[in-house]
């Protein structure tokens, strides 16, 4: 007997202006462990980012500290002259000093420094998604935020997200400036966010959940594995259309250093979750 499943929405758009395919892609996995240096060679990531696009993704995300640098390099070398529809997101005020060596930096002048250099690193004379990838505790938020308004009037930024915030971060934040987009990690397992989410689904604002497959336990989850085995899936496949399924804000970009993860990873998007399915993932958190 066919079960009932649930209509999935396909796009999304930024700001009212910039429409995205929910199912992105992220380049994180393109550098090496601890997101520090390479992962391989070059064309390598480079065939990875052109198939991701000929696929149909139409969202990119990456970050200055992504290698450091050495993500967005990648971006602009692979896919520059960027197609019409293509968006590039990126993100700035975290430096990076060593292997998983982290160090927020909110500063006005470390934040306008940041994304002038993303600028030049992706070949753009404006990022149409521009994320404070943290919140300096020692900077005011007003001081954060009015810099990338600063940028956004400039025209070198389009739209502004957030990264790794609470919902009261996101509320006191809209008080401020117009937001687009969160990221925060999320995924079947882990729904810490979900007041972030509820709230995201209120305004409109796109959620990019990090470790979209649990930093890859989902790949393995016995639930998860029961339920691709009867619609000829993989696990992953499984917990990537939950998050299709679960919102329609949820835009997953999970990154991949390989062709073949890439390919099975894009298409969890042609997988529908009947009612009971979902119902049986919903239990799972």
């Amino acid at each position: 007997m066919i079960q009932e499943s649930r209509v999935v929405q396909e796009t999304v758009t930024l700001g009212g202006e910039l429409p995205v395919r929910r199912l992105g892609y992220g380049t994180a996995q393109l550098t090496g462990p601890g997101y520090w240096g390479p992962r391989g060679a070059a064309g390598d990531a480079v065939a990875v980012l052109r198939r991701a696009v000929e696929r149909g993704v139409t969202l990119v995300d990456t970050a200055d500290n992504y290698g450091p640098s050495i993500a967005e390099e990648l971006v602009a070398e692979a896919l520059h002259p960027y197609p019409e529809g293509l968006l590039i997101a990126t993100k700035g005020g975290v430096v990076r000093t060593a292997d998983n060596a982290w160090h927020v930096d909110g500063r006005p002048e470390s934040l306008r420094a940041m994304c002038e250099a993303s600028l030049r690193r992706l070949r753009l004379e404006r990022i149409d998604l521009y994320q404070l990838h943290r919140l300096d505790p020692a900077v005011p938020m007003a001081e954060q935020l009015g810099t990338l308004d600063e940028l956004r009037t400039e025209g070198k930024v389009g739209h502004i997200g957030l990264d790794t915030v609470t919902a009261e971060q996101l509320a006191a934040a809209l008080e401020l400036t117009e937001v687009v987009s969160v990221q925060n990690r999320y995924n079947l397992l882990d729904r810490a966010s979900e007041p972030l989410l509820k709230l995201c689904e209120e305004h409109g604002i796109a959620f990019l959940p990090w470790f979209p497959l649990g930093n890859g336990e989902l790949t393995g989850h016995p639930v998860c594995a029961e339920i691709a085995a009867a619609h000829g899936a993989k696990p992953g496949q499984i917990a990537l259309a939950w998050l299709l399924h679960h919102s329609p804000v949820l835009c997953p970009t999970p990154g991949t250093g390989t062709l073949a993860h890439l390919e099975e990873n894009l298409d969890a998007v042609d997988v529908r979750l009947s009612v009971s399915e979902l119902s049986r993932l919903d239990a799972l958190a």
